[in-house]
């Protein structure tokens, strides 16, 4: 079983005591966004837990805790998303001098080829232009060239929860993709990075631009030293390369502010969640309650068998 922590959440910025906690009692419960009375139990041991995907802004909170996840014995990675975008956009991500410390503490500590560097998503608008982003991409690279292998960006998504806060942002051009791609791909080779895209229909092969799978049976196999087969995860979008995972998470829990985020409705919804997160409960928001339906996730390891996480 794959752990995704998570793509509904910033769980090494926010939750990271709580995951602990979780991984030191052996399960977690997850509740489901589309039918909140129906919660998960997923144990969390080493017998079945192959290896943990981390999702991060702001992996310093964290760090302190990796000792004891290394001494644990469970495999992980993160996907780190550093991007060039002010209070404007991400209203309360931490200051980027420091996000930019820790991203390189956590590749100092793992090794470049666990910390892989998200530039997600790409805007392009009066205020980002094209310009914009070939010099912030040109710093940011030349900052973490010797701290990772490997960018993956994507275009912003305009679901409909993200149109409301996104008001000035509109879709991207295939002529301003392709010229950051061209971009972004004579920077990237100049600093030794490989650069993928995240779910995005558009070919860029021809600037050395692969489609990325983010939650990657390759890496994880290079991780856990042993071969896993898993299909496709159909629950995400339709170009995206995942295999299947377990995600943790929950939404409207993430109190980083940026207007582009699929996983937060607005502010205020976030604010009214918070205080409902103790870090001894088995939910990452609340507690169970006598209307909840706990049902046991019947997992396995991957190492010799592939068992659908989706029946």
């Amino acid at each position: 079983m794959i752990i995704s922590a998570s793509r509904r959440t910033d769980i090494p910025a926010f939750y990271s005591e709580w995951f602990m906690n979780r991984l030191q009692q052996g399960f977690v419960y997850v509740r489901n966004p589309m039918n909140p009375k129906r919660i998960s139990s997923v144990p969390l041991n080493l017998d079945v837990v192959d290896c943990i995907v981390f999702w991060t802004k702001n992996a310093i909170p964290m760090l302190g805790h990796l000792d004891k996840l290394d001494a644990w014995g469970y495999p992980y990675y993160f996907q780190f998303t550093l991007t060039p975008y002010d209070e404007r956009v991400e209203k309360y991500v931490a200051n980027k001098a420091e996000i930019i410390r820790g991203f390189k503490l956590l590749s100092d500590r793992l090794g470049k080829q666990r910390v892989i560097w998200r530039y997600d998503p790409v805007i392009v608008n009066n205020r980002f232009p094209v310009q914009y982003h070939l010099d912030a991409f040109d710093k940011l690279s030349g900052a973490l060239g010797d701290y990772t292998k490997r960018c993956i960006f994507s275009f912003v998504d305009l679901y409909a929860r993200v149109k409301r806060n996104t008001k000035g942002i509109n879709e991207i051009s295939c002529e301003n993709m392709n010229n950051i791609a061209r971009g972004f791909s004579i920077i990237a080779k100049s600093n030794n990075i490989t650069l993928e895209t995240c779910s995005e229909e558009i070919d860029l092969h021809q600037y050395a631009i692969g489609h990325a799978s983010c939650i990657d049976q390759k890496v994880i196999e290079d991780i856990v030293d042993y071969s896993i087969n898993l299909k496709k995860d159909t629950n995400q979008r339709q170009h995206c390369g995942c295999i299947e995972s377990i995600d943790i998470g929950a939404y409207d829990s993430c109190p980083h502010g940026c207007i582009y985020c699929y996983a937060t409705s607005n502010e205020n919804t976030v604010n009214s969640n918070r205080p409902r997160h103790d870090v001894h409960s088995p939910l990452l928001l609340g507690q169970l309650t006598d209307d909840d339906i706990l049902t046991e996730k019947v997992v396995k390891s991957l190492q010799t068998t592939y068992v659908s996480l989706f029946p």
